[in-house]
């Protein structure tokens, strides 16, 4: 084939899939490889504090801490253990999903009370509408729903399934993604019971972010298998649109001030779907970040999207013919945040 009907061809394929091109309002603005040794998971920014939560783990587990406008370090919670945290906006007590779930003071970063739980914490929310932080679990119990005032266990929810993550309207309900069953679970947040489960129809599968546009009621999971970014009616579970994303999401969010849902892939890549009304909506960019930053986080102030990554080697042996390999050992001092905007 020629050199221009090639070009073509591609630029043909790429309409039709609905990709975007990598071109677009948002880049990378700033990369702090602020180092440490151990495993990452989620990021969580608390914008109102104005510090930004990374847990890592290992041998030397701990919450480290960093200052959300410089990305300097802030401290650290030793010996801790954990995938993630919240900070509540009412009691303004801290959570870290580690075993036992670790409650602090988001100010000194002293440890308040350990609360034993069941299950595996994995994935947090902070929901205001009752000052509540929810647990997830990918085993039973699939949610531990504590109270954020005092850290007393409010109860515990069967979500027929494994949770990745959540989302709240701030009006009594919780939407949670269950990652091998290809859907979402609607809880009402008083009784803490499971009243709806959305089907997403083979749209989406292994979905492992979601977000949630409050103004329009519209829920965006992100998808593993077929990697879609699957879009819905949060009031009944009705399907809008697909729009594909990278491979390996693992995290999502949604910024009301520009009407955008982000997926983080850790294929190296950041998809952002633009809502231009509550029954449009396009792929307006994919962005190149780094391969592993799969977990996001949004800053309400400042509009900017955080991720974090690291550099790994080639792993000790192939992987087996047609399999998937996985990953060497992290290069050291290789661990970044990044900083996403326009």
């Amino acid at each position: 084939m020629r050199r221009n009907s090639l070009a073509f061809a591609i630029a043909l394929a790429t309409i039709a899939t609905g990709f975007a091109q990598s071109g677009g309002p948002y880049k990378v603005l700033k990369t702090a490889k602020v180092g440490g040794a151990g495993g990452f998971d989620y990021v969580y920014a608390d914008s109102a504090g104005r510090r930004l939560y990374v847990a890592r783990s290992g041998a030397e587990g701990r919450m480290t801490v960093f200052d959300l406008d410089t990305l300097e370090p802030a401290g650290e919670i030793p010996k801790v253990t954990a995938h993630g945290a919240v900070v509540s906006t009412k009691s303004g007590h801290g959570f870290a999903s580690s075993k036992p779930v670790t409650m602090f003071d988001p100010k000194t970063l002293a440890v308040i009370k350990t609360i034993d739980v069941d299950g595996g914490p994995d994935g947090m929310l902070y929901d205001a509408f009752n000052d509540r932080v929810y647990v997830l679990s990918h085993r039973a119990p699939n949610a531990t729903v504590i109270n954020a005032s005092d850290g007393s266990i409010a109860g515990t929810i069967d979500l027929r399934g494994a949770p990745e993550q959540a989302a709240s309207d701030g009006k009594g309900h919780i939407y949670v993604d269950i990652e091998d069953k290809a859907n979402i679970a609607v809880v009402d947040a008083k009784t803490l019971t499971v009243t709806a489960h959305y089907d997403l129809a083979g749209k989406g599968g292994v979905c492992a972010g979601l977000a949630l546009d409050l103004k329009n009621n519209i829920l965006f999971a992100s998808c593993r298998n077929p990697q879609n970014m699957v879009i819905l009616n949060a009031a009944d579970g009705k399907i809008l649109d697909a729009l594909p994303i990278g491979a390996g999401t693992d995290g999502a969010g949604f910024n009301p001030a520009t009407m955008e849902a982000f997926s983080s892939q850790g294929d190296g890549t950041l998809t952002v779907i633009k809502e231009n009304s509550p029954a449009s909506f396009t792929v307006e960019q994919n962005l190149e970040t780094m391969r592993t930053a799969k977990t996001m986080t949004i800053d309400s102030k400042t509009n900017h999207i955080l991720l974090i990554a690291a550099e790994f080697g080639q792993p000790a042996t192939p992987p087996p013919p047609g399999g998937r390999g996985g990953r060497g050992q992290m290069i050291p001092d290789s661990f970044s945040i990044l900083v996403v905007g326009k």
